[in-house]
């Protein structure tokens, strides 16, 4: 199809498969990056317990809990809006794009909110660190390294599907033919589960019983 086929690809089963495969590839490496943080934390985790549980008990639970929905519910929105496009309906699919858009930047704007608290709280690992003991601080490291971390990957995730849309309102064709809806899709699935991963070791942690 003329406009939809890219260089260097003659035919569109070929482009989307090579799509597919080069985001496979990419969160293959996400996987790694990220396995590699899970494993420190599980490391120290498990050196100081106690004091890791003192830090979990510091995080807002309440704003943690809300961008856990907030992602969970743009992600669901992905997903139909990557099969409205398989399916040909592209105004269905550039609704839920959008909509996914603006959560996570809601998103975006609550975990900011939630840091402002946490400068506040003294919480930054530092001189001036407000817990006790020591080790806490070493929690606080690895929260604010790895949300951090994921905040950028949304961020990304955003300015991708923002490019989709803007390009998808031009040529609908593009956007229900090129494949480019499941690449997009799947880097933000990839950031929805990093964060249903962050979830219960920075927010749930200390507070059971």
């Amino acid at each position: 199809m003329s406009g939809v086929v890219s260089e260097p690809w003659e035919r569109l089963p070929r482009q989307h498969e090579a799509a597919a495969l080069g985001m496979w590839i990419f969160i293959a490496t996400e996987v790694l990056f990220f396995g590699g943080l899970f494993a420190g934390y599980a490391v120290y985790r498990g050196l100081y317990s106690q004091a890791f549980a003192i830090a979990g008990r510091e995080t807002d639970l309440l704003l943690g809990t809300l961008n856990t929905f907030v992602l969970l519910t743009s992600s669901l929105l992905v997903a139909v809006a990557e099969r409205a496009a398989e399916r040909e309906i592209p105004k269905l699919a550039l609704w839920c794009f959008g909509i996914a858009i603006a959560l996570g930047v809601l998103f975006l704007g609550l975990k900011g909110l939630e840091y402002h608290e946490d400068v506040t709280k003294h919480l930054v690992p530092g001189p001036s660190f407000g817990l006790e003991p020591p080790q806490t601080q070493i929690f606080f490291a690895f929260y604010w390294i790895m949300t951090g971390l994921h905040a950028v990957h949304v961020t990304g995730g955003a300015a991708l599907m923002t490019w989709l849309v803007l390009v998808g309102r031009r040529r609908r064709a593009w956007l229900c033919h090129s494949g480019v809806a499941t690449p997009v899709a799947l880097y933000w699935h990839l950031v929805d589960t990093i964060w249903v991963l962050l979830y219960p070791c920075f927010y749930l942690l200390g507070r059971a019983g």
